[in-house]
């Protein structure tokens, strides 16, 4: 797990929720059981700074780090994903079209195809991408990167499911997640039966962590384009379970590290 990935992890599952911001020292001590180094910690806050996800400031009179705007919008659509609150059945069988304006800059061009396709968006044909819903964050996705895109809720006229099977792999995915799911109860298996807030902080980041990445690849189809017996259900249930049976643990680790470690002068806080 590298720094960048642990402090989105860290900002989105705990830090959002509780005003989204945090001194350094306390970011240092959340993301010590976890095996990251101090150094590693304050040089991916810098990058995360630059790249426009936090903005520095002074917390009690120490420095720390607020989730901007674009941040904010992204963890709020991430944990929606992660934690499945949006409803995904009740799909009306139509498809939204996305057709972009190709960025000149090649840089720009390969952020819009990453950002679309986390977004659930898969290329069909030249120059088009379709998803089952549109997305809650596409807007912001077509501002920052100054693209202009033209959009089209519209019925697929052959075989839904074929248009799947062409544009994404979800033999793939199931296997994946039939993958993530032997490893998470394997995880799972080797936490003490009574384990301290720390050693579950550290076990559900990790569940979290490898669970996030199906973000990037699920493209979070509604239920009936899915295929009946979906490895994914089994996954996703397994992790609703352990995550809420970590959670209370997890977060008097988050809140004793935000509210007790040390001020740079030594004062407890």
């Amino acid at each position: 797990m590298n720094a960048r990935s642990a402090l989105f992890d860290l900002y989105g599952d705990h830090l959002r929720s509780r005003g989204g911001r945090a001194r350094i020292a306390s970011l240092v001590a959340m993301l010590a059981p976890l095996g990251i180094a101090p150094p590693a910690v304050r040089t991916a806050v810098s990058r995360m700074v630059k790249q426009g996800w936090l903005q520095p400031g002074r917390i009690d009179g120490s420095p720390g780090y607020a989730l901007t705007a674009r941040a904010e919008r992204r963890l709020e659509d991430a944990g929606a994903r992660i934690y499945r609150t949006r409803a995904t059945d009740g799909w009306d069988g139509r498809w939204h079209l996305l057709i972009p304006e190709r960025p000149v800059d090649r840089a720009a061009r390969d952020r819009l195809r990453s950002g679309l396709a986390f977004l659930g968006y898969a290329p069909v044909g030249d120059g088009a991408w379709v998803a089952a819903r549109p997305s809650p964050e596409l807007d912001a996705l077509l501002d920052a990167e100054h693209v202009h895109a033209e959009r089209f809720a519209a019925a697929h006229e052959s075989d839904d499911a074929d248009l799947v099977r062409r544009a994404w792999d979800l033999e793939a995915v199931g296997r994946a997640y039939e993958r993530w799911l032997a490893d998470a109860r394997g995880l799972v298996d080797a936490v003490p039966s009574a384990p301290s807030d720390e050693e579950a902080f550290a076990v559900r980041s990790q569940l979290v962590h490898e669970w996030r990445k199906f973000l990037f690849t699920d493209p979070g189809l509604p239920r009936a384009l899915l295929p009946e017996h979906w490895p994914g259900d089994a996954a996703a249930a397994f992790f609703d379970d352990q995550a809420a049976l970590l959670l209370p643990a997890s977060a008097r680790f988050v809140n004793h590290c935000l509210s007790s470690v040390s001020r740079p002068n030594g004062a407890a806080r």
